[in-house]
């Protein structure tokens, strides 16, 4: 099995380098979301008149400006207004992620629920990164909840591989271990091709590394939390680590030993937000 995964990760990492490595697009609804909201002078019936064009995406962001998240008396029940309550930013960032979720699908069983998988796990983890940076840091929410959507994206060009690769998509054991050993290469790699906000570009290939040693708290750092927070009390080996040598934890200001349900009533904060 050893050989099968050097013979393919050198191959996958031959194709980064050599740039012919297919990556996945982002979908049309993201490109014209940022588009807006890297425009200046857009307005909010823009962003929502572009959103409204998915009916499922329009609908989610909806449930977000009524979720407890926004904290307002009156419930909004057109676009218009949800994205006039959370504002382009906040809007744009969540749209985004939101739209990404489409590009978890495959066409095999297999690969399928190990997408769904890491979709459910990247929403998760994105849930906490927002609560994480509302209560602990000074960094934006939105984008938190971005790089926990993101963190482990690098799998999909793996998972895509694996659909053509028999030997692989049958071997559930080696296909794990190439996700686990080349996703953060191939994630800094797509946000790259994606154009992603330099402040994201570093989470993928840092929030992995517990040694890390940096001046102040990153998106990476929330990322590493949160990743660690979803494991907490489990048989999972990165719920056996010492997270009191994991700087990150200080960075972000919170202790290692609290549990984040017991931090902070996580459903009142998240409740509607990715689900």
């Amino acid at each position: 099995m050893a050989s099968i995964l050097e013979t393919i990760a050198t191959e996958l990492i031959d194709q980064i380098k050599q740039d012919t490595l297919v990556l996945p697009s982002l979908p049309e609804v993201c490109l014209r979301v940022r588009d807006v909201a890297e425009d200046i002078e857009s307005s909010i019936p823009q962003l929502a008149q572009i959103i409204s064009q998915d009916a499922a995406l329009a609908a989610r962001v909806i449930k977000v400006a009524n979720s407890p998240l926004v904290r307002t008396p009156s419930e909004v029940t057109d676009l218009v207004t949800a994205v006039n309550r959370l504002g382009i930013n906040f809007t744009s960032n969540l749209a985004m992620g939101l739209a990404m979720e489409q590009l978890f699908q495959a066409t095999s069983d297999v690969v399928d629920r190990r997408m769904r998988s890491i979709w459910q796990q990247s929403s998760e983890v994105a849930s906490i990164c927002h609560v994480l940076a509302s209560h602990y840091t000074k960094l934006h929410p939105d984008q938190a909840m971005l790089a926990g959507l993101i963190h482990k994206i690098g799998a999909l060009p793996i998972l895509t591989y694996a659909e053509d690769n028999n030997a692989l998509l049958n071997d559930g054991f080696a296909l794990d271990k190439l996700i686990e050993k080349l996703h953060p290469l191939i994630g800094s790699h797509i946000l790259k091709a994606w154009r992603f906000p330099k402040e994201l570009l570093n989470v993928p290939g840092q929030y992995l590394k517990f040694d890390r040693e940096i001046s102040k708290v990153d998106y990476a750092d929330l990322v590493t939390v949160a990743v660690l927070q979803t494991h907490a009390n489990s048989e999972h080996p990165y719920a056996k680590l010492d997270w009191s040598t994991i700087q990150a934890f200080d960075r972000v200001g919170l202790s290692p030993d609290m549990d984040m349900a017991e931090a902070i009533d996580i459903d009142d904060d998240i409740s509607g937000l990715l689900s």
